[in-house]
């Protein structure tokens, strides 16, 4: 009984142990799930950061490389800058290129350069030519030594290269991968111009390509970037406005030294007209002074005969005889006029006569030259009428020639107007100390087309007015001559069947 009873008390707490070890390994087993857990948080948590650590040196390897290539790009562009301001300060073609020298090549991030001008390029060139040559001239190198640049040149000049380049694109590299052709020309490029890596373009200008220039790295180490291939694409398009510059220049150049010729050809030709035409005038004026010379002394003769005849001096004529001998007389005194006036007009060309300009009193000239035209003024039944200032100031003139340009200008409104017309002179001041003389007709006027001309000499007006008028056509030419000898200006306005108005400007005397 006590046994059982002691088999019974050990096997409950035996019981009572296993379930107390039972319930601690239970919440043991939680907290290692726990455990468990949160180390698989922390596993992940940790290769989390290890992505992000691996991200993050990327980033920074990526950044440094962007950095690098940024630097290279800035300093790239810096010499390009320094480089285009030397290319574009001269104006020599030749000169362009040689700007372009070693260092700078260096700073632009190449090793070697070499560029090409075209000299010839073939009408029919296209990649399957291979007989048509093409003749390339050296602009510039650096880093290659002559035989390396025959051999070069010697293989470009091979059509086939620079068809293919020029076909399928102005600018290129060894990054350029577009299979055929293309990629096989870079391959020769690289080959024969001893470059690893490479950027080539093609110098155009408005009339066409130009040339080509190759900048490369012969070193394998020496990254190409897409930075380098925009460097040369930016020297290549400087390069060709700097040589278009060049030849616009030396075209405007050329075309200015040709204008200065000519211009100096022509200025000579005109010399000489000038002179042969004052050679001529000189003779014209001479001739003419000779031959009214000549014609005086018959005239004056014949003048003087027919004045004999007519008073009866030599006996009584009849009254048909001395009809005659008025005409006589009256076409002696017309031709003595126009002797008169070719004399005159001789003598102000050749700059014999001396005008004597002294302050003068022109109310005073114009009242002596009123009262002296007046009879035909009344015999047309005319009115003259004076529109003057009540004080006018002295004119600088020389009082006999300007008294014949008043004749001249009047007699021409009485002659030129009809019976019962009228005649007006007035004078106005200006404001350049000239005194404007107006004289004012109601006459036939003068259609526009003759007004020009009407100052020339022997030029008179043809209207169905004026055809029974008679007149030398020197008159108005005298007139000018006078008046631009005294430093003035005449000049004539009107309209057909209304009249007309001839002024002239003096001199005030100051």
């Amino acid at each position: 009984m006590e046994a059982d009873l002691t088999f019974s008390l050990v096997g409950i707490g035996a019981f009572i142990a296993a379930f107390s070890l039972g319930i601690v390994l239970m919440f043991k087993m939680e907290e290692i799930r726990k455990l468990r857990i949160t180390l698989d948080k922390l596993k992940r948590s940790f290769d989390e950061l290890d992505e992000q650590a691996k991200l993050i040196v990327k980033t920074d390897l990526e950044l440094n490389k962007t950095q690098e290539e940024l630097d290279k790009k800035v300093s790239g562009l810096y010499t390009l800058q320094r480089l285009s301001r030397a290319i574009s300060t001269t104006l020599d073609e030749n000169q362009i290129f040689s700007r372009i020298e070693e260092s700078l090549v260096i700073e632009l991030g190449f090793e070697r350069a070499i560029a090409f001008s075209f000299d010839s390029i073939p009408a029919s060139l296209t990649d399957n030519t291979k007989n048509n040559s093409m003749s390339l001239r050296l602009k510039m190198q650096a880093g290659y030594n002559a035989e390396e640049i025959k051999k070069i040149k010697t293989h470009l000049e091979k059509q086939q290269i620079l068809a293919v380049i020029m076909k399928n694109n102005t600018i290129f590299s060894s990054l350029t991968m577009t299979g055929g052709p293309l990629e096989e020309a870079i391959k020769i490029i690289k080959n024969i111009c001893g470059l690893n890596s490479f950027v080539a373009s093609v110098i155009s200008t408005k009339d066409g390509h130009y040339g080509l220039i190759i900048m490369g790295n012969e070193s394998s180490f020496a990254v190409l970037t897409e930075g380098d291939e925009e460097i040369v694409a930016i020297l290549s398009t400087q390069l060709g406005q700097a040589i278009e510059n060049a030849k616009l220049f030396e075209e405007t150049f050329r075309s200015q030294q040709q204008l200065e010729r000519r211009v100096k050809d022509r200025t000579r030709e005109l010399s000489v007209a000038l002179e042969e035409i004052k050679q001529v005038s000189k003779r014209k004026s001479e001739f003419v002074s000779a031959v009214s010379h000549e014609l005086r002394t018959p005239l004056t003769s014949i003048k003087g005969y027919a004045s004999i005849l007519a008073a009866g001096k030599l006996g009584d004529i009849p009254e048909q005889v001395k009809a005659r001998i008025e005409k006589i007389n009256k076409h002696s005194n017309e031709l003595t006029e126009l002797i008169n006036n070719l004399l005159d007009i001789s003598r102000i060309e050749s700059g014999r006569v001396e005008l004597k300009i002294v302050p003068q009193n022109i109310s005073q000239m114009i009242e002596n030259i009123s009262d002296m035209l007046m009879p035909p003024i009344k015999e047309k039944g005319m009115e003259f009428s004076l529109d003057l200032p009540k004080e006018l100031p002295l004119v600088l003139a020389d009082n006999i020639q300007i008294k014949r340009v008043f004749i001249n200008l009047i007699g021409n409104a009485i002659k030129y107007s009809p019976a019962k017309g009228k005649i007006n002179l007035s004078i106005n001041r200006t404001k350049d100390d000239y005194l404007t003389i107006n004289i004012s007709d109601t006459g036939y006027g003068i259609p526009q087309e003759d007004l020009k001309k009407i100052f020339e000499e022997f030029y008179r007006v043809d209207t169905a007015r004026t055809q029974g008028i008679k007149g030398t056509g020197l008159g108005l030419s005298l007139v000018k001559y006078i008046v631009e000898a005294h430093r003035g200006q005449i000049w004539a306005t009107s309209k057909v069947g209304q009249g007309s108005t001839f002024s002239f400007t003096l001199p005030i005397s100051k």
